[in-house]
């Protein structure tokens, strides 16, 4: 995404969403990355409270079906790669063969690289839990880093998350914007960051988005977006805006405050008043007629449509494969940012093997 270089002088003071409720730890397994990692660069080390956690997941997963105390674990195989035209590729599938998923990424033609992704799973109450993200950061990688590293934590530790997932997930999105805005506090910078996050709990998925980056499922071969992007120029969004103050403006493409080009964001602290880090979640149940999904910074979507997206995925067998298909075909067509996707595909055939065996 693009900022400009100036910003307006706001001033906002943003408070905090009451602190949430304890519970138990949880185990996640753990294979995503921040793409800065694959390219040298770490996470900003001003980011303490969780430290301790973040060096446990680094190491170690749950190989359980308990979130309790005392669980086995094990390292998560992982097959990494980077190819020789610089796209970081990734796979896993899980134990039960129902789910595969697949990422690829590229810093493509920017100078640096502000994406970040991150695929979590998981068993609660012995439901299984899966959370997929692209987090899309502008202004620099602060805040992708920091929604990498605590935004499913957090989604997961809210303690209506099995009996309320969509409050949850509305709730935690807000919570973590101002949590990094705390964060930040001290600094110059105002970074930013879009969210665009697929949770499935059982076979209830939950797409949750902020900005610009974008869900798309493949439904009996048919493209369907489950998210809507969070343009400045949108009718609603742009009453919402001018409700509370601000301004839109052309400045190159519609902007608000004639800075920002996208309505919601993570950080973005002097446009926070217009800029709001509340999630439109759409929800779905899986079924047979669900084939892919395709999660994808604008490095994508800014020059593959929906359609061509679903379509080109559905020529690959592997989610990697199809992951990398997306990525190079968008830097083909001359995508100017940085891309990076996630394809996740659904394997209902070994779903109902699993239930006639049982």
């Amino acid at each position: 995404m693009l900022c400009k270089a100036s910003l307006r002088n706001l001033i906002i003071r943003a408070g905090y969403i009451e602190n949430f409720g304890k519970q138990g730890p949880i185990h996640f397994k753990d294979f995503g990355k921040g793409l800065n990692e694959k390219f040298g660069a770490s996470s900003s080390s001003s980011y303490q409270l969780n430290r301790k956690f973040r060096s446990f997941m680094n190491m170690m997963v749950d190989n359980s079906n308990s979130t309790q105390p005392g669980s086995a674990v094990k390292v998560l195989p992982r097959k990494e790669n980077v190819t020789e035209g610089g796209y970081a590729t990734g796979g896993w599938k899980s134990e039960d063969g129902r789910l595969s998923c697949g990422y690829s990424s590229f810093r493509g033609k920017r100078a640096s690289m502000e994406d970040c992704f991150d695929v979590k799973m998981s068993t609660i109450d012995g439901k299984p839990v899966c959370l997929f993200g692209i987090f899309d950061g502008h202004g620099g990688s602060r805040a992708s880093e920091f929604l990498r590293e605590h935004l499913f934590e957090n989604i997961v530790k809210h303690p209506q998350f099995m009996k309320d997932t969509k409050l949850a997930i509305s709730e935690t999105y807000q919570r973590t914007d101002m949590d990094f805005l705390d964060s930040e506090s001290n600094t110059y910078r105002d970074d930013g960051s879009t969210a665009s996050a697929a949770v499935l709990v059982g076979t209830r998925l939950y797409v949750a988005n902020v900005g610009d980056s974008r869900a798309v499922i493949s439904k009996a071969g048919k493209a369907v977006a489950l998210s809507e992007d969070h343009k400045p120029n949108r009718s609603d969004e742009r009453k919402r805006i001018e409700n509370a103050g601000g301004v839109v403006m052309w400045a190159g493409t519609w902007r608000v405050g004639g800075v920002l080009a996208m309505s919601r964001a993570f950080g973005n602290r002097l446009l926070k008043q217009f800029v709001v880090a509340e999630p439109e979640i759409q929800e779905q149940e899986i079924d047979d007629e669900f084939e892919l999904l395709v999660l994808a910074s604008d490095g994508l979507w800014d020059v593959v449509p929906n359609e061509d997206a679903v379509s080109l995925a559905r020529t690959e067998e592997e989610p990697e494969a199809a992951a990398l298909k997306l990525a190079e075909t968008a830097f083909s067509r001359g995508s100017a940012d940085n891309i990076t996707c996630i394809v996740v595909k659904f394997h209902h055939g070994q779903a109902k093997t699993d239930s006639a065996q049982g």
